[in-house]
């Protein structure tokens, strides 16, 4: 097996919806933001590649929406999901599968494409693509508060094309990697737990978006049901310390991956490395 990180350039989100109830003065010596309030985030995704398969875990953004949209999410960074996966010699149409942990926009816009004629197309023409049935029911038909996140062009033609299919349960993905669902921050949020070199590498999305993210208080605005987050946060971050997990970031600008120690104000970042660097010793 190998891993890569696939940078897909990086948006800004307002300060205050990133990190909910937690007053500034304490975020921000964490994750500072700039003068208009905003958090550089990036939108790391991660290909897998095993004998007879390569998996991509989300596809950042894209680019097919309008520049008045983009507007909002200030894009920037060099880096684009193709000029990654063509660093390490991927071609589009070597996907085997695309694993979406869920359907906000900057998690799977990168997976459909729309031509010149406004036609929407999946980015990745022999790939399944995998999403959570619960998830995919939750964005079909979205509460007001996350309307906005879900946009529908980034998922139905997977379904109208044939190339949709659902995860109905936790359990093995493929062989190393097994699938869990969290429901605090979105329905049917899917988290890998890969078996990589020894150790377990959990792709953590956005159950922890950020190492800001670590203190299980610290929830974002944007999480449906900020207290369920808070218990899978606590159960999640105790079993990666007692079990010496490595947690790959998705939204983390700087930190790409980590481990944990306890301390005396509670579990958080022991050591940062990136994944090139996998694995450290134990």
């Amino acid at each position: 097996m190998k891993l890569h990180s696939i940078e897909t350039g990086n948006f800004k989100l307002d300060g205050g919806a990133l990190f909910g109830v937690v007053p500034k003065s304490i975020w921000n010596k964490v994750y500072p933001a700039d003068e208009n309030n905003l958090c550089n985030l990036s939108m790391r995704c991660l290909l897998i590649e095993t004998e007879d398969r390569k998996i991509l875990i989300d596809t950042g953004i894209g680019s097919k929406q309008s520049e008045k949209f983009f507007g909002y999410y200030y894009l920037n960074g060099a880096d684009s999901l193709d000029s990654s996966l063509q660093a390490v010699n991927i071609r589009p149409e070597d996907i085997t599968d695309i694993l979406l942990t869920h359907l906000h926009f900057d998690h799977c816009g990168g997976g459909v494409r729309k031509d010149e004629t406004g036609r929407y197309f999946p980015t990745f023409p022999n790939a399944t693509y995998w999403v959570s049935h619960k998830q995919w029911q939750w964005a079909m038909d979205p509460n007001r508060r996350e309307k906005a996140s879900f946009l529908k062009e980034n998922f139905e033609v997977l379904e109208k094309e044939g190339v949709l299919r659902f995860i109905h349960k936790k359990g093995p993905f493929a062989q190393n990697i097994n699938l869990r669902f969290y429901n605090g921050h979105t329905e049917g949020q899917i988290i890998p737990f890969i078996q990589y070199m020894g150790r377990t590498l959990v792709y953590t999305a956005d159950l922890v978006p950020t190492i800001a993210h670590i203190p299980e208080s610290w929830v974002c605005g944007f999480d449906t049901q900020p207290i369920i987050s808070m218990e899978e946060r606590k159960k999640f971050l105790l079993e990666t310390f007692n079990h010496q997990y490595v947690l790959f970031f998705e939204h983390d600008i700087d930190t790409e991956c980590c481990t944990l120690k306890d301390t005396e104000k509670g579990i958080r970042m022991d050591q940062s490395f990136s994944l090139s660097e996998f694995p450290l010793n134990k």
